[in-house]
């Protein structure tokens, strides 16, 4: 998992709210759905890419009272942060395991380098 890649699912709505509803007792997809205000088809895109990423994991499968098969869902993240610095993105991320996973992005701003500022107003040093 990169730091962008990372970065992009913690500040995305519907999986942050998926993995601090999961962060307690393990939730299905319908009541993650139902109770957040995400639409069911949403709901399990996001709980894919989460999976995919390693923040979210099926803990139960089990039936329904009405005998349909759900997947009971648990977040394995107990923290996470997003730094940004200069030329850097950094994601560290807490599990409830106890691991600890750092995720570093470096942004090349070289591209920028001797390059002279437009004179006007950003070029202008007493703005």
């Amino acid at each position: 998992m990169q730091a962008l890649e990372t970065s992009r699912l913690l500040t995305e709505e519907y999986a942050v709210k998926v993995l601090v509803a999961t962060m307690g007792p393990p939730k299905s997809a319908t009541q993650l759905s139902e109770k957040l205000g995400i639409p069911i088809a949403a709901c399990y895109r996001r709980i894919r890419a989460l999976e995919q990423a390693g923040l979210l994991i099926c803990v139960e499968k089990g039936l329904t009272q009405r005998g349909k098969r759900e997947a009971l869902y648990k977040a394995q993240i107990r923290t996470g942060q997003i730094m940004l610095e200069k030329n850097k993105v950094r994601v560290k991320l807490d599990m409830i395991d106890g691991r600890t996973e750092n995720y570093n992005y470096d942004v090349d701003t070289s591209v920028f380098v001797d390059k002279p500022l437009r004179p006007g107003r950003y070029g202008d040093p007493s703005y």
